[in-house]
Formats: structure tokens, sequence, C-alpha cells
């Protein structure tokens, strides 16, 4: 069994910056492909970003490339989102997904992943 444990939610201002963090256990962290998805009020969850098993390929959504950052520390089995230059847009609950299926790409939709966080409200204030 895994579990992937988020920071806590924050209320933040347009142009903040915010890290959020997914702390995994119960299986080896080398073996996954880590990816973050939000869904905002109203919308379907989308994906966000992924990283491979090393951190040598990242992969981004459009609306987040140039602003937001994933990468993952091993030693301590955890996977960040770095978020640079909030907006309004940004506000979704954000989730921690897992792939352990030994799968060599990493991938941008919900069905790649098998195991999840249980969400962080991030809210942007205007």
């Amino acid at each position: 069994q895994v579990q992937l444990v988020q920071s806590e939610g924050r209320l933040v201002q347009t142009g903040d910056s915010l890290r959020l963090s997914c702390t995994a256990s119960g299986r080896s962290f080398n073996t996954a492909l880590m990816g973050w998805f939000r869904q905002g009020p109203g919308t379907e969850r989308e994906f966000v970003a992924g990283i491979s098993r090393y951190g040598g390929t990242t992969r981004y959504a459009d609306s987040v490339k140039g602003r937001f950052t994933i990468s993952r520390d091993n030693a301590k089995n955890t996977t960040y989102l770095q978020m640079n230059t909030l907006k309004p847009e940004d506000t979704a609950v954000y989730y921690c997904a897992g792939d352990y299926s030994l799968r060599a790409v990493v991938g941008e939709l919900s069905s790649n992943y098998e195991y999840w966080g249980r969400g962080t409200q991030v809210t942007v204030s205007s």
C-alpha cells in the first residue's frame, strides 16, 4: 500500500509564491513517476506537472509553464511543486499522484496514476 501525504493548504495573493510537498510511504519511491493535478471550481481535474523517477524528465501544462516547477528528493521520498507568480485562475485543490506501474513515460492522464493524495486547497485572492 502507498500513502501520499500532502502539505496544508494556503490562502495567498496574486503574484505570491507557494511550495507544495507530497511525501510517500509504503514502497520504494524511486520506482514511481510522480505528478500533480488540480481541480478548480466547476472544472474537471487537469494535469499540472509530472516528473520521472530520478527527475531527468519533467512535463507541464501550458497554463503553468514558466511559473511552476516540479522536483523530487528521493532521499526524503518527497515531491514538490513550486508555484510562482500565482494568479486567481490557479485557485484549485491540488492533488499529488503516484504511478507505480513501471511505465516508462510520465503520463498526463488521471488514469495513469493509481495512488493519490487527499488534496491541498490553494486559494489565490485578487
